[in-house]
């Protein structure tokens, strides 16, 4: 039995059953990848370099991007390297790790997003205690990655403790925790367990958060008599909220509300949208519409080209 369960390797499908769209795939994840290195890149060099943006809220955001960038490094490139050779190998130790940092940043993502909510509800609803309440920011960083890495490493042993048997084909574009349950011959219903319960304290009260935080801003805009201003947030939320809803709702639909029906492809495409779109859109989402980073990025573009020069 343990030789049997003893499987060193796995191999990534990606999107090996639609060949057609083997070209469309490679491209689409090139542009994807570009536009995300390009977009938080910048915001991160941005927020560092303006002493201008070192506010709690670009504190998070240069986090956040961080984090973005991360999350695409970690399975974009693997997913382009399956997709060219129409299958990918991958070790159990890399499938494992992969699985663990990847876990480990969108965790560290749903954190992230409800903090920088918060922040702009008590800049707005409550703007004398701003300061007071967000001061502590790097404490509140260090508090958020510790509970991630943990949570991450609670899934991680969940899942190095299920047997895999002669099938070792997974068919998806990394090591996803929903496609590596599929594949496992043991029981996981423990591992089930774990995931709705943490999922929902993870996922469903931050989501819940954001909301309220939106709500407050929103209510608070509303008594301010001005059809531009109140415009303009609604835009500005608008977007941020369709990203978050974006992000959340994906997830929440893969995890907590699982589909036996669902197929290989449909969960494949479900993913791509909180592992590969919000990451490159929320850089645009949390910086096109604000005047000072979008000043702070035109000075370092127009610095490196008179240098350039």
């Amino acid at each position: 039995m343990f030789n049997q369960t003893r499987v060193t390797q796995f191999i990534l499908r990606g999107f090996s059953d639609i060949p057609e769209w083997r070209l469309v795939v490679v491209l689409f994840f090139s542009w994807v990848y570009a536009f995300a290195l390009l977009g938080n890149i910048s915001v991160i060099i941005a927020v560092v370099r303006d002493s201008r943006l070192h506010s709690p809220l670009y504190f998070f955001l240069k986090n956040l991007c961080f984090v973005d960038l991360s999350y695409t490094s970690v399975t974009i490139p693997k997913a382009l390297e399956t997709t060219l050779q129409g299958s990918g190998v991958i070790s159990y130790f890399e499938c494992v790790t992969q699985f663990y940092i990847f876990f480990t940043l969108g965790s560290t993502e749903c954190f992230l997003l409800t903090a920088m909510a918060y922040d702009r509800c008590m800049a707005i609803y409550r703007p004398l205690l701003y300061g007071a309440i967000l001061s502590p920011k790097t404490f509140l960083l260090v508090t958020l990655w510790v509970l991630t890495v943990f949570h991450a490493m609670l899934h991680t042993l969940l899942m190095a403790r299920l047997c895999f048997c002669a099938e070792n084909v997974i068919p998806h574009f990394f090591c996803d925790m929903s496609a590596l349950l599929k594949l496992s011959c043991s029981d996981t219903h423990v591992n089930e367990l774990v995931i709705f319960i943490t999922a929902g304290l993870i996922l469903l009260i931050p989501f819940v958060l954001i909301l309220l935080s939106y709500g407050h801003i929103v209510s608070s805009i509303l008594k301010v008599p001005s059809a531009r201003g109140i415009h303009k947030a609604f835009s500005t939320c608008g977007s941020r909220l369709s990203v978050v809803s974006l992000f959340y709702g994906t997830v929440i639909g893969l995890y907590l509300c699982p589909s036996a029906n669902n197929s290989t492809v449909k969960d494949t495409v479900i993913t791509l949208m909180y592992t590969v779109v919000t990451p490159m859109l929320n850089p645009f989402i949390y910086s096109l519409r604000n005047r000072d980073m979008k000043g702070a990025i035109g000075r370092i573009f127009k610095r490196k080209i008179i240098l350039a020069w």
